[in-house]
């Protein structure tokens, strides 16, 4: 069994206060010798020298303040060095290739199978995503992000390097059943790839594309159970994990969906921790984050209200339809004036009206999503709130 010993390293502060206890010390020593000094001359004769005395200890204060002084200030300078030595060996080292956060993939493994780039999933506009398969069978999809610019500070700064490294050990730690873990990164020269466990349903986006076109039937009950799932994770991100973070760009094609439709939100905090990506302006965008470059939880609250209006209505915000000033401009103003005009009826997705109950359940949720998608961020309720109200619409 290994033995660890363990000791009290003096902090910087206990060293300049022993520094300077020592310099004051020996100054005392050297001005009672002195004075001991003057002291026996001054007894032993009583000549007319008290002029030479008094030269002689104005002289000897002066010392005693210049060394007090200069101690003082080597002290500091003792400290700061110490103290910058000690933050010089804390620093976190610069990783490359594979750094894995779960057992269950090998990085080396994980190198040569990302090798492989011919099962495409889709683009983004910050990069590309493949599927991977490993020895052992497990599912990977991989986002590999755009290069970093030449000359960037993320190619040059190390200190913008292990800043990104620690953003993205932060992400690794995330554990909810409606985020998309980081399971391990690649950190090269020029760019960076993610990786994650695959969702075979693809993303919501992807989802509603298929509602759209008839190619795939959603009902009520995985729509809302879908909707419960997102505020559930924007919940843990607001409220439970630590640090707390906040989204930055939740939209359907960062909500993926597992083989039973539970959603998981990706790309979680993903804009603070990689700031180089190139983000486009999103239609689900909070109007202040346009309007005066301000995020908060409140705009995390707007972009879901947009999600659950396109849950409800089938719509996708960047329809032409939305164009037109005459039906509001925008998916959320438009639901917003039926719902004042009291035909938020005529808002809802014809294929999944049904039961009188379930028509009650959208009506209602309609009102939730009208209330995120108020341009005040103060009219609009947090997540937590947001749990329950959802939750009361149906039992999960």
């Amino acid at each position: 069994m290994e033995l660890k010993q363990h000791c009290t390293k003096p902090t910087p502060t206990a060293l300049f206060f022993l520094l300077f206890v020592f310099t004051i010390q020996h100054s005392s020593i050297h001005c009672q010798a002195w004075l001991g000094h003057i002291s026996s001359s001054h007894s032993s004769s009583s000549s007319p020298t008290s002029k030479f005395s008094a030269g002689v200890f104005r002289r000897i204060v002066v010392s005693v303040v210049f060394g007090a002084s200069a101690g003082l200030l080597f002290a500091i300078l003792a400290a700061f060095l110490i103290r910058f030595f000690n933050h010089y060996l804390k620093q976190t080292p610069i990783l490359r290739g594979p750094v894995v956060f779960t057992p269950k993939i090998d990085p080396a493994k994980l190198g040569a199978a990302m090798a492989d780039q011919t099962h495409f999933l889709g683009s983004s506009p910050n990069g590309k995503y493949y599927k991977t398969v490993l020895d052992n069978g497990l599912v990977l999809a991989v986002k590999r992000l755009e290069p970093f610019e030449s000359g960037s500070p993320e190619v040059q700064s190390k200190s913008i390097k292990r800043k990104m490294q620690q953003e993205l050990e932060i992400l690794a730690n995330l554990s909810h059943r409606n985020l998309m873990c980081l399971r391990a990164y690649v950190r090269e020269a020029d760019r960076c790839s993610l990786v994650y466990d695959f969702m075979p349903a693809g993303s919501l986006e992807d989802a509603m594309n298929k509602v759209r076109n008839k190619e795939l039937q959603l009902n009520w009950d995985v729509r809302l159970r879908i909707a419960v799932g997102v505020i559930k994770g924007l919940h843990y991100l607001h409220f439970t994990c630590v640090p707390q973070m906040l989204h930055y760009n939740l939209k359907p094609t960062n909500v993926m969906l597992d083989a039973e439709y539970e959603p998981r939100l990706a790309d979680c905090g993903l804009a603070k921790a990689l700031p180089h990506l190139h983000t486009t302006p999103s239609s689900y965008g909070a109007p202040e984050c346009f309007r005066d470059c301000r995020y908060t939880e409140k705009s995390d609250v707007f972009s879901f209200g947009l999600i659950l209006a396109v849950l409800l209505t089938g719509r996708d915000p960047k329809d032409p339809f939305f164009g037109e000033a005459a039906n509001g401009g925008s998916l959320g103003k438009w639901l917003t004036h039926l719902q004042h005009a009291g035909e938020a009826r005529e808002a809802l997705d014809k294929s999944i009206l049904g039961e009188e109950v379930e028509e009650d359940e959208m009506l209602m949720a309609v009102r939730i999503s009208v209330k995120c998608c108020s341009d005040l961020p103060e009219d609009r309720p947090w997540s937590d709130e947001l749990v329950n109200m959802l939750t009361q619409l149906h039992s999960f």
